[in-house]
């Protein structure tokens, strides 16, 4: 079992700037991917950035540039560094963990983007 409890989340203006974290009740190594997914009102959840046993960070199109997924491997916590925020990114933003075949969530935090 592993527990993911994110922070960060809130309302900043267009062009802002936030930082999430979530903090995983496990080692980062024993966890195979780590990274974020959100959700806007009325569609899919989809993938922001995740780092994967495989590839490496991977980053949708539309955050590329703006968007940087990071880790501290002693803490146990993967960040995500949000610049040059835009409307289109508010959305519930989900902290996922995937480890030998089973996908673990966070609660989610808000992130509002508004003027």
């Amino acid at each position: 079992q592993v527990q993911l409890v994110e922070s960060g989340g809130g309302l900043v203006q267009p062009g802002g700037s936030l930082r999430l974290s979530c903090a995983a009740s496990a080692s980062i190594f024993s966890i195979n991917t780590m990274g974020w997914y959100r959700q806007a009102l009325g569609k899919q959840r989809e993938l922001v950035a995740e780092f994967t046993s495989g590839a490496g960070k991977i980053y949708a199109d539309s955050v590329k540039g703006r968007f940087t997924i990071s880790r501290d491997n002693a803490k146990n916590t993967v960040y995500l560094q949000m610049n040059s925020l835009k409307p289109e990114d508010t959305a519930v933003y989900y902290c996922h963990a995937g480890r030998w075949g089973v996908n673990y969530w966070g609660q989610g935090t808000q992130v509002t983007v508004s003027s």
